[in-house]
């Protein structure tokens, strides 16, 4: 399952959004559909929930972008901010919701945990998130992922502008700066010797 690169960063919920998502989803409050698309290359595709989807699997990872998956992807450079951040959020899950281990723990030690915690536990063997499937091509994918996010969490002028010049050499470079030539390789349509410059350099 993949992010296609015509969607905006993975990072406009902070903490409280985040741990609010995740007690909405455990006490089975209405969760809008993940938009799901398949490539002809049968990759899946999340058009419109990453930040659902990023959430979920955060908590359930215990990786809020300073565990061992974000370590791993980013060769270990995570920024003071971001380690900050994650920190903030880990936090406010363990006060407000408790930890996914803590859940998995529960068979063996079910008198000491409060009833709200032994419900969510109850519901989370028959959660699910509701998935709709987009039709077309990729022009049509990247169309419905700007009309939805307009209507519904308006994109701003500058990072539409932004987006829709993703491909361009300052928009690559400059994502390439911002992530310090880790993660996401936006440059991946280059030659392997011109992307290990790219990374380099940045």
């Amino acid at each position: 399952m993949r992010k296609p690169d015509f969607q905006r960063e993975t990072n406009e919920w902070d903490a409280t959004k985040i741990c609010e998502f995740i007690e909405s989803f455990l006490d089975r409050d209405l969760i809008p559909a993940v938009i799901l698309w398949q490539s002809c290359s049968s990759y899946y595709f999340v058009v419109d929930g990453s930040h659902r989807l990023s959430s979920l699997l955060a908590w359930m990872n215990d990786d809020y972008g300073d565990g061992k998956i974000s370590k791993d992807f980013y060769d270990g450079n995570i920024s003071d901010e971001q380690k900050e951040a994650a920190k903030e959020t880990r936090q406010l899950i363990k006060e407000k919701i408790g930890a996914y281990k803590d859940y998995q723990s529960l068979t063996s030690q079910p008198g000491q945990v409060n009833p709200k915690m032994q419900e969510r536990a109850r519901n989370l063997g028959s959660l699910a998130i509701t998935l709709q499937w987009g039709e077309g091509d990729a022009r049509k994918a990247e169309d419905s992922f700007f009309k939805i996010n307009q209507k519904a969490a308006p994109i701003s002028e500058t990072e539409m502008r932004l987006l829709q010049a993703r491909k361009t050499p300052n928009r690559v470079a400059a994502r390439a700066i911002v992530r310090s030539g880790n993660g996401h390789k936006y440059w991946s349509d280059f030659s392997e010797e011109k992307q290990e410059e790219i990374e380099t350099v940045a």
